[in-house]
């Protein structure tokens, strides 16, 4: 090869790559073979731009508008990744620390090794991008200098095709604008908030003002992991969870016991459980970090202090602290049973550290042995939680021990399976599994352990991945309430929630952060 077809294969080159940038999508449902049949208009308005200004500031131009095109190409694939795993574009401004609880995930998942080789990976190629654009730019501008009225005669060409072809494209132009506005949002969104948790009308009800209508009861309020609407409605996932909430409704009813479904829509998807438990709990839409910090930061009534203020023991039980967790303390728990204080000596099964047989028969333990005084947790259950591989199966309340019972089945040394690069029938084929034993736990628990006292509130946090449910499968989780209790049922008759353990389809839909204000009004 020649210097001169070097040069022009180089060139050639740089003009594909930016061409590519400039048409790349920002969300997996636009990444088609077609996207990339089209042109750019934001290339010609860069070309012109170069044409019109001297050496100089044509190479500083053309410089950093490439970097800036590398680095728009960062953002375009942060917000496929979100897309991919929690249904939303990347926000600028508010969705930094999600980053954190992600190397967390693939460190626990697929070890300490890959998580540090993802993240250096990841800013080597943010940089490489970068990089790289810069110079295939600054090698374009450099190119249009030299050969000025050519490529003004092609742009005239161009400008005239796009008047008569529609293949133009302006989605970089319409993404910065996008970005933008998010960034706008982001930063007003903290003054928005401040509003919002403000206005409390239980903030000053006196303790024995609360809850009158619960007095005695242990409250126990579940957090099934991933447990989301699609669970109930995707042909491929449904029949195995609905045929074990229909199983579950038929024995708890033969025990006695009545129970109630409806939905409620999760301020998050694919991920974040926490912001999900805290919005229930505070009576706040929490869907990002800013929110979460700011709350966990103030004295805003949870449904737990409330409890604890009306006199009842407030707990939570958090087999997924295996940290300090400071913001505990915002939860006004009277005690927290973090991982460490669960005393469990058997293998962790994928991200969950705990089995929830195990989770619920320490709380059983500890909190509601005879002569207890009313208890009123919060439990998040874990084993439903990607990458739903491997998975536990039923103990048996009475063999469970430490826990070291765990590590005689297979799963229990196996290795998380990588949701992604696999069959996605195989991998919800292992979530149906993981929603199914969660639910058959709580219902066994609840024959086991329950009683005439036992009010016990089960709902999923947020939806699984796209990867799982398919696309726009929405926010939307099932909650469920089971007693012995006929009094507590007709309490939430206006509710018009469905019987049993299964939502109607046509169940009522509220809010998530409407629950704790419904709750307290309903039982005050």
């Amino acid at each position: 090869m020649t210097v001169d077809h070097r040069r022009i294969a180089l060139t050639a080159l740089a003009a594909l790559l930016v061409l590519l940038a400039l048409l790349m999508p920002s969300d997996l449902g636009s990444l088609t073979p077609a996207t990339f049949l089209r042109l750019p208009v934001e290339a010609l308005l860069g070309v012109v731009l170069v044409l019109v200004l001297p050496d100089r500031p044509r190479r500083i131009a053309a410089a950093a508008g490439g970097a800036a095109l590398g680095l728009l190409l960062v953002l375009k694939a942060l917000d496929i990744g979100f897309d991919a795993v929690l249904y939303r574009p990347f926000d600028l401004v508010l969705d930094w620390p999600l980053l954190v609880p992600a190397v967390d995930y693939v460190d626990v998942t697929a070890g300490r090794f890959a998580a540090i080789a993802v993240v250096a990976a990841a800013v080597l190629l943010a940089a490489a991008l970068v990089l790289l654009m810069a110079r295939s730019a600054l090698r374009l501008g450099t190119t249009v200098g030299r050969h000025r009225r050519a490529v003004t005669r092609a742009v005239v060409i161009a400008w005239i095709t796009l008047a008569v072809v529609p293949i133009a494209s302006h989605d970089t132009a319409r993404f910065v604008y996008d970005q933008a506005h998010r960034v706008q949002a982001g930063l007003r969104d903290r003054s928005d908030f401040a509003a919002e948790a403000a206005a409390d009308p239980f903030a000053g009800t006196a303790g024995d003002e609360l809850l009158t209508a619960l007095r005695g009861k242990d409250v126990v309020v579940t957090f099934v992991e991933s447990y989301g609407r699609s669970a109930l409605e995707h042909p491929d996932i449904a029949p195995h969870v609905t045929a074990a909430l229909d199983a579950g409704t038929r024995r708890l009813t033969a025990a006695g016991y009545g129970s109630r479904s409806a939905f409620l829509t999760s301020p998050t998807a694919g991920g974040g459980s926490w912001l999900a438990q805290a919005t229930l709990l505070s009576g706040l839409w929490i869907d990002n970090q800013q929110r979460y910090r700011t709350l966990v930061a103030g004295d805003r009534l949870t449904l737990g202090g409330a409890f604890r203020r009306a006199g009842w023991r407030s707990v939570g039980v958090m087999p997924g602290i295996t940290k300090a967790w400071p913001e505990g303390r915002f939860f006004d728990y009277d005690r927290i049973y973090a991982f460490d204080d669960l005393a469990y000596h058997g293998p962790r099964f994928g991200y969950a550290t705990t089995p929830d047989e195990f989770t619920l028969s320490r709380f059983q333990q500890r909190e509601r042995a005879a002569g207890h005084p009313p208890v009123m947790a919060a439990i998040p259950l874990l084993s439903s939680h990607a990458p739903w591989s491997p998975a536990p199966t039923t103990v048996g309340w009475d063999h469970l021990g430490d826990g070291s019972v765990y590590r005689s089945m297979a799963s229990g040394e196996a290795p998380a399976e990588a949701m992604f690069g696999r069959d996605p029938a195989l991998v919800r084929a292992d979530y149906a599994r993981t929603v199914e034993y969660s639910v058959t736990t709580l219902v066994s628990y609840v024959e086991t352990y329950g009683d005439d006292n036992l009010v016990l509130i089960f709902l999923g946090d947020h939806q699984p991945a796209p990867f799982v449910t398919g696309p726009d499968a929405g926010h939307d989780v099932p909650i469920t309430l089971v007693t012995r209790d006929q009094a507590v049922l007709d309490r939430i008759a206006a509710w018009a929630w469905t019987d049993g353990l299964t939502p109607d389809p046509q169940a009522p839909t509220r809010p998530m952060d409407t629950f704790r204000d419904q709750f307290l009004t309903t039982f005050r």
